[in-house]
Formats: C-alpha cells, structure tokens, sequence
C-alpha cells in the first residue's frame, strides 16, 4: 500500500534524520534515526542505530522503550531515515517483523536502502505486502545520507 506525504510526515522524518546524526559510527553498519508518532501527530518514541548497544537498529530502539501491547501502536505512524530492515544478522528479529508484530500501520521512509551490506533488503516491499502503508519521501534521501558519508563518502566525490 503506498499514500501521499502530508507535511506532517516531511517534519517528522526531518526529526528521524536529524536523529541519525547523533548514531556513533560503524563500518559495519547504517546511521539511522527513527521516530514513532500517534495518530494525532504526537511524538510517543524515538531512537536511533546504536543508542543502546552496538547492534540495535533505530527501529528496534524507538520500539524497545514502549510496551509491547501500547495501544496507540496500532494507529501510529513510524519515520525512519532509511527503510527498515529485513534482513539481519546481528539479532533474531527485523525491523519489519518488529514492525508488524507492534501493528504499526503506516512507515515513512526518506531512503531506500541500498545494496551496501544486504543485497535486496525489501524492507519496503515487506512492509506493503503484509498491508503497511509505506511513504517515501526520495527528496530527502540525501539528507538521510548525509550522516553516512562515513560508509559511502561525501556527495559528489
């Protein structure tokens, strides 16, 4: 399922990416900033890519400080810098699993996650076909690099 960006989505995946900067840097792994906001444009988690552990996704740390069952979950609404993973080795569970198990209905994403450590990650197309509405907002796909220059090097060089 797909949809339209509101300005609210814009805003809120601003929040997301501005988050990634504040991930330590991994040779080994992506700098991600995620924020999850109910459905009357309240912001009721955040995380980002190592804020906990060395391993943990943005998606998982924004997930990790709600309960499991969090009603507001089911009508939330996830930003995140770059498309959630779907495959993994660092942990037993994806995103998009950790996603759909939280019944979060809408994902929007800045950048589609390239082919630099998994090749075909789906993370998007998981999503859609287990009926998320998924968004992306490709204009701010360079924004989301920008706090990767550490894996892909500067824009341009």
């Amino acid at each position: 399922m797909t949809g339209t960006a509101t300005e609210q989505d814009r805003r809120w995946l601003h929040e997301a990416i501005e988050l990634s900067h504040q991930c330590p840097p991994s040779s080994t792994a992506f700098s991600v900033g995620a924020v999850i906001v109910d459905d009357q444009g309240n912001e009721i988690s955040r995380g980002y890519s190592r804020e906990t552990d060395a391993h943990v996704h943005a998606e998982e740390s924004a997930l990790a400080k709600l309960p499991s069952d969090d009603p507001r979950l089911k009508t939330a609404t996830l930003y995140s810098s770059l498309e959630p993973c779907n495959q993994r080795r660092s942990r037993p569970r994806t995103c998009t699993h950790l996603i759909l198990d939280a019944g979060i209905p809408r994902v929007v994403i800045a950048w589609k996650e390239p082919p630099t450590f998994v090749r075909d990650a789906n993370g998007t197309e998981a999503l859609t076909a287990a009926g998320v509405t998924v968004i992306t907002i490709p204009d701010l796909a360079e924004a989301a690099r920008a706090a990767n220059t550490h894996l892909l090097g500067k824009p341009g060089s």
